[in-house]
C-alpha cells in the first residue's frame, strides 16, 4: 500500500502510535516548552495557499510527464537513443521529475510548507479503483485462489523471518513488528496498522515508513528488468511484483513498466495482501496485549476491529470490475470500449499524480538519523522476500492464463 500518511500529524486517536504527552504534574518549565512546541507546530501548519501551490506543482509535473512520454520518442526517432526512448514508460518520467522537484523545493526551503498537497495515498487508491474497470471479473475470480495462497505463504514466511532476524540484531520488539509488517504485507499502510496495534512510538513509524519508500523506489525498475532477464511469463511477473514490492503505488509503477497484463495481475495480488492487513493487525494487537506487555485489563480485539483496519479501496476495485464486466456484457465489447478507455485515461492520470508525489515525498534524512541496524534487517528481509516470492509465484502461477 501505500505510502503517505505522514506520522506525527493529526489528532491522537485510540490505536494510534504512542506519543510523549505532557505530564499534568510536571513543573511549569515543561508547560512552557510544550506551549512553545505548540506555537511552532501552529506556525508550520499548511496554509490553503501552500496546499494550492503544492497541488499546482504536482499537476504541472504530471502534465510535463505526459508531454515527455509522448514527445521524447519522436525527438529521438532515428537516433541511437530512439529504441531506449520508446521503452521508457510514464512512471520513469513521473518519479524522476518528482525527485527533481523535491531537490528544488528542498534547496528553496519550501518542501515542508507545500508537502500537504503530495497525496500519494489518495491518488494511488483512486487509480486502483479505476483500474478495476479494465480488469474482467473472471480474471479476479480465477486468480483469487493462487493469490490468496501466495499472500498467506509470503506474509507468514517473510514476517517470521523479519521478526527472527530483527531479534538477532537486537531491535526493539515494537520496531520489529513494524518492519516485519511493512516488508511482508503492504508497506506503510501495514506499518501504520501495526504501529496502532503495538502502540509504537511515532519516530519508529516514521523510520519504518522511510525504509519502505527507499527500498520501493529501486524495486520499481529492478523487478521488471529482472523478470525480463529471467524470461518470466506475464502472470509470474505480475504475481512476483504484486507480492514483493511493498507499496501499492510502487506496484502500480512497476506493473505499468512491465505491461498492462502484468499490471492487472500485480494489482490483484497486492490487493489480496492489502485485505489481510486487518487480520495481521488483530493478531499483533492480541500478541502484544496478552504476551509481550501482559496487560491484565486488555480486552480481546473483535471483528469490528478487523473491519476498521480493512483497506476499503479494495472493495472499490472489486466494485469497478463487477460494474464494468456487467456493462460490457450488456452493450458488447466494441460499444463499451470508449467508456472503458475514458476510465483507463483517468486511471493513468491518477497514477502519474501518485508517482510524481512519490518523488516529491522522498526523504533520505530519516534513514541517516536512525542508524544502520534496522536498515540491515530490512535489506535482509527484502532479499528473502524476493527469493521466496519468486519461488511461490513460479509454482502457484505456472501456466496461469491472463485473459
Amino acid at each position: 500500500m501505500s505510502a503517505t500518511t505522514r506520522p506525527g500529524t493529526g489528532p491522537d486517536r485510540p490505536g494510534t502510535p504512542s506519543d510523549d504527552r505532557p505530564d499534568p504534574t510536571a513543573p511549569a518549565a515543561t508547560t512552557d516548552v510544550t506551549d512553545r512546541t505548540a506555537d511552532v507546530d501552529a506556525a508550520r501548519r499548511p496554509t490553503p495557499a501552500a496546499v494550492v501551490g503544492g497541488l499546482a506543482l504536482v499537476v504541472a509535473l504530471a502534465a510535463l510527464t505526459r508531454y515527455l512520454e509522448q514527445n521524447v520518442p519522436l525527438w529521438t526517432e532515428g537516433t541511437p537513443l530512439g529504441g531506449v526512448a520508446k521503452s521508457v514508460e510514464f512512471p520513469v518520467y513521473a518519479i524522476a521529475l518528482g525527485l527533481l522537484g523535491n531537490a528544488v523545493l528542498l534547496a528553496l526551503h519550501l518542501r515542508e510548507r507545500v508537502a500537504a498537497a503530495f497525496r500519494t495515498e489518495l491518488f494511488i487508491k483512486t487509480g486502483v479503483v479505476l483500474l478495476g474497470a479494465s480488469v474482467n471479473l473472471s480474471l479476479i475470480v480465477s486468480a483469487a485462489l493462487p493469490a490468496i495462497a501466495q499472500a498467506l505463504l509470503l506474509i507468514t514466511s517473510v514476517f517470521l523471518f523479519t521478526w527472527w532476524i530483527g531479534g538477532r540484531a537486537g531491535l526493539d520488539d515494537k520496531l520489529r513488528a513494524l518492519l516485519a509488517s511493512a516488508v511482508s504485507i503492504c508497506g506503510v499502510s501495514a506499518a501504520i496498522s501495526a504501529a496502532g496495534a503495538v502502540q509504537a512510538k511515532r519516530e519508529q513509524l516514521a523510520y519504518a515508513a522511510s525504509l519502505v519508500i527507499v527500498f520501493a523506489l529501486p524495486s520499481i525498475f529492478l523487478l521488471p528488468w529482472l523478470a525480463g532477464l529471467l524470461d518470466l511469463s506475464p502472470a509470474v511477473t505480475g504475481a512476483w511484483i504484486g507480492g514483493n514490492i511493498d507499496t501499492t503505488a510502487a506496484v502500480a509503477a512497476a506493473g505499468s513498466i512491465a505491461g498492462e497484463d502484468v499490471l492487472a495481475l500485480a494489482t490483484i495480488v497486492k490487493s489480496t495482501q492489502n485485505a489481510l492487513i486487518g487480520v495481521v493487525a488483530i493478531a499483533l494487537t492480541a500478541y502484544f496485549a496478552f504476551k509481550v506487555e501482559r496487560r491484565p485489563d486488555a480486552q480481546a480485539p473483535g471483528v469490528g476491529e478487523v473491519w476498521r483496519r480493512f483497506p476499503k479501496f479494495v472493495l472499490g476495485f472489486l466494485a469497478a470490475s463487477v460494474i464494468a464486466t456487467v456493462y460490457l456484457a450488456q452493450v458488447g465489447a466494441d460499444a463499451g470500449k470508449p467508456v472503458i478507455a475514458v476510465a483507463n485515461d483517468l486511471r493513468t492520470l491518477f497514477f502519474i499524480l501518485a508517482f510524481v508525489s512519490i518523488g516529491l515525498e522522498f526523504r533520505a534524512k530519516a534513514l541517516k538519523d536512525a542508524g544502520w541496524r534496522p536498515v540491515g534487517v530490512f535489506a535482509a528481509a527484502t532479499a528473502f522476500n524476493l527469493v521466496a516470492g519468486l519461488a511461490f509465484a513460479s509454482v502457484l502461477f505456472r501456466g496461469f492464463e491472463l485473459t
